[in-house]
């Protein structure tokens, strides 16, 4: 270290990690001195080869380090092609993105992959190149540049368990190159394979059943086919990478700083669980893979400190916290809040919320430093991990209440306004995840469909409350592209042969730009509270100032930064959550029904109501007498007091 001409900053930041850095490193990899060589003088090319505006970018946020802890963040994800075709196109709607109040986009993965076997874009043939039609690699970087003049950051993909089978590694290693080979999990046979298939589970045991592929290599002296083993965990046609190859680590994380080096400020680490495979275990969440993830964030720290990790670590919340870290040793800067997702539509189909206050109760017992993503749905689809020995309470049969959930949300029950489809239904195991988008699984396509205006007021009204809840938790929101004008699902998906075998696609249709112009109101319509609103108005227009006018009064009030405290306030009523949030003499109560009846709410000192306090109608600015309050049927209330 000492021998090398670096400069001031990068020396400074090398320094402060140095010695973890080399400890950590040597714990996977030895104490083989050269690999380390190469890691650290990789990270000095990369931190040379950063732009200078970039590294203006990285002095700013070092000086606020917990720049995206606050309330004033509002994500947006979306797949390019579908939001605007191409990089470019994004470009031209970024006026848009900013109507919406959001300044922070996730595009979904971009990086070359081929069409046949793309697996959405995870199966990434080259980390350095973009799809050829949604653009190229500087294009990515003048969209973020624009983006970074409007105050927009930006969230990419970073797909580092496995490669495409079109990926020069393994085109090599198919070829019989050993030293790339190396970088998988190759087996000349299937003795080792099966031994591994004792203790790992299946991703995909429908769609992809099994975590090894047979791989034809190379070809004998002879002419023959001289095939091997290897892992694919996910699809047959990605490889796991080997990360107990330093190469493999180097690389990647060489790969995952050019990213940053185009302009990416946020890093999404795909199925980051899995990335470190070790014989006789199931392969997840492994000891190694918490060394790895936290030699990534010095890593980044070193380089480009204004980046972020999230860690996507879609799994029961004993799995999740751990990738935070330590306050010491952080690993994730942002993970996702996969099971309040579940709770949530769990919620709306059993009308009960003990379970989500339950959730809420947990999550706000974590550190405040803790940040979550919080989301109504993503592109992928709903799993139900949900806290069953909490249900069990309640007399309530997994295996029979996810079927419930999933009949309720299809729209299978009778009385049941959802439109959703299943995803990777295993009839065996009675388990079944489900799709769908949010306006077609709060009702409003249905009502819609069937002409239905007392239907359709109620289900708009759900899909508002539902967002009033999103927004009133601490973390960052995530909006899917195509929910603020509540599109629904796409049908189409089933025609195309690419995509009619992943019901996924219902809900990743192309973003109706004719649908977007009708976001204008003919006259103020306002969040409403969870009120009525005139049904001659345009769905797209209430549900566009709805979420918008919520998301600006996020941003405007204290009470909703994630340093508040928070904690779940007693309603009386098993259908109507409640939550309190207190910020330097600003205390919020938020009441959510989810019920399509109207109900009533008890609230008192025990809740966190004091006697005294005079409240208002954050939507409304009207005073509101908590001593009687009645909700509307998907109706909610945020009640603000302050003590300045």
């Amino acid at each position: 270290m000492k021998d090398r001409q670096w400069d001031e900053v990068f020396s400074r930041r090398i320094a402060k990690h140095y010695d973890e850095l080399k400890w950590l490193y040597g714990e996977l990899y030895g104490d083989g001195q050269q690999a380390f060589d190469d890691f650290c003088d990789m990270l000095h090319n990369y931190y040379s080869q950063r732009g200078d505006a970039l590294k203006e970018w990285d002095g700013a946020r070092e000086v606020v380090p917990d720049w995206y802890t606050g309330n004033e963040i509002l994500g947006m994800q979306m797949y390019t092609d579908c939001f605007a075709g191409t990089l470019k196109g994004v470009r031209r709607r970024l006026e848009y993105i900013r109507e919406c109040r959001v300044n922070c986009i996730h595009l979904m993965p971009l990086l070359e992959s081929p069409k046949e076997k793309s697996d959405g874009g995870y199966a990434v043939s080259d980390f350095r190149r973009v799809q050829p039609e949604l653009g190229t690699m500087r294009d990515l970087a003048e969209l973020a540049e624009d983006c970074h003049r409007l105050g927009i950051s930006v969230c990419l993909d970073f797909v580092m368990n496995h490669t495409s089978e079109e990926h020069e590694w393994a085109r090599r290693a198919r070829a019989g190159e050993k030293a790339y080979q190396d970088r998988y999990f190759f087996f000349d046979n299937w003795d080792v394979p099966n031994q591994y298939e004792r203790t790992l589970p299946q991703v995909f045991p429908q769609t992809a059943p099994g975590n090894f592929t047979w791989c034809p290599v190379g070809s004998s002296l002879r002419g023959e086919e001289a095939g091997k083993v290897v892992m694919t965990t996910f699809y047959p046609y990605q490889g796991d990478l080997n990360y107990g190859n330093p190469v493999v680590f180097n690389d990647m994380t060489a790969n995952m700083l050019y990213l940053c080096n185009q302009g990416v400020d946020i890093i999404r680490l795909d199925a980051v669980p899995y990335i470190w495979k070790t014989l006789g275990t199931n392969c997840r969440n492994l000891p190694q893979v918490h060394t790895l993830v936290r030699i990534m964030r010095m890593a980044a720290e070193i380089v480009c400190p204004g980046t972020l990790l999230l860690g996507e670590v879609v799994m029961e919340p004993s799995k999740v916290v751990p990738y935070f870290g330590t306050l010491e040793k952080p690993e994730c800067h942002m993970l996702y809040n996969v099971t309040t997702m579940a709770s949530t539509w769990h919620t709306v189909a059993t009308k009960d919320v003990r379970l989500l206050r339950h959730q809420m109760e947990l999550l706000f017992a974590l550190p405040k430093q803790y940040v979550f993503l919080n989301y109504l749905r993503c592109h992928d689809d709903i799993g139900w991990g949900l806290d069953y020995a909490f249900l069990r309470r309640f007399a309530i049969d997994e295996v029979a209440h996810k079927k419930y959930l999933n009949d309720y949300l299809r729209g299978a029950l009778e009385g049941s306004p959802s439109r959703g489809e299943l995803y990777n239904d295993d009839p065996r195991l009675g388990d079944a995840r489900l799709c769908g988008t949010t306006a077609s699984l709060c009702g409003i396509e249905a009502a819609e469909a069937e002409g239905n205006l007392a239907g359709l007021d109620l289900a708009l009204r759900l899909d508002t409350m539902l967002h009033a809840f999103l927004f009133t938790q601490s973390g960052i929101p995530i909006l899917y592209s195509g929910d603020e004008i509540g599109q629904f699902n796409d049908y189409t998906y089933h025609q195309n042969p690419q995509k009619a075998g992943d019901s996924r696609w219902l809900h990743r249709g192309a973003f109706n730009w004719d649908h977007a112009r009708k976001r204008k109101p003919r006259k103020d319509v306002g969040a409403s509270g969870g009120q009525s609103t005139p049904l001659s108005f345009d769905v797209e227009a209430q549900l566009f100032q709805r979420i918008t006018e919520l998301a600006r009064l996020r941003a405007e009030y204290r009470v909703f930064e994630g340093a508040a405290d928070m904690w779940t306030v007693e309603t009386g009523n098993d259908h109507v959550l409640g939550i309190g949030r207190y910020y330097r003499g600003e205390k919020l109560v938020a009441l959510f029904n989810f019920s399509e009846a109207e109900q009533p709410v008890q609230l008192g000192p025990e809740g966190g109501v004091n006697e005294g306090e005079v409240y208002r109608d954050m939507l409304g600015g009207t005073k509101r007498d908590t001593g009687a309050i009645t909700l509307p049927g998907y109706g909610f209330l945020w009640l603000m007091t302050s003590f300045n």
